[in-house]
């Protein structure tokens, strides 16, 4: 067994060492390495994608979970995609409400995927989807309208239902697709 771990440790490439060395400092007692952590995995880009999903879904407290999923954000668009493939596989909660954090934070570019991914068979999924939605607000709104008479019924009923959750931001445009209708 040991082999395997001096043969694991051979194979991994340097900026992986250097991801992980990041990653594990993100607990780190001091806020200036945690947030110098969270900087230079965001510089390192689509690389530390895969890593820092890994270790989202291994987290054991919020506080770990929050700056793993700032430096998901800060990665920005490479995030998207695998974030919300691993939000289908992973069912906890606390994994899908921080993912669900981190795309809203990356903002305009997760709109699309995210409103895509509510046609979900998965109801909670599609609730944490919405609130990423909702988080990221007005932005939102135009796009989740173009989707009220979409093809798809679920995708109908999410996009709605987001836009009441909205309140006040997306209120009107459900209502002016009701006035439309009449």
């Amino acid at each position: 067994m040991k082999s395997k771990e001096i043969h694991t440790v051979e194979v991994r490439s340097p900026s992986d060492t250097k991801i992980q060395r990041f990653i594990t400092s993100l607990e780190d007692p001091s806020i200036d390495i945690r947030h110098q952590s969270v900087k230079a995995l965001g510089s390192i880009g689509k690389p530390a994608v895969e890593p820092l999903i890994h270790a989202l879904t291994e987290a054991v407290d919020n506080d770990h979970r929050w700056y793993i999923a700032l430096a998901l954000s800060r990665v920005g668009v490479p995030v998207i995609d695998p974030l919300i493939s691993a939000m289908r596989v992973y069912p906890e909660k606390e994994f899908r409400r921080f993912a669900a954090a981190a795309l809203a934070t990356i903002g305009i570019p997760a709109i699309e995927p995210l409103i895509s991914a509510m046609a979900s068979d998965d109801r909670e999924l599609r609730g944490f989807l919405s609130l990423a939605l909702c988080r990221i607000g007005k932005p939102a709104v135009e796009p989740l309208t173009r989707r009220l008479d979409d093809a798809d019924e679920i995708i109908r009923s999410c996009a709605t239902l987001t836009l009441w959750q909205m309140g006040e931001t997306g209120l009107p445009a459900i209502l002016d697709t009701i006035g439309k209708e009449e």
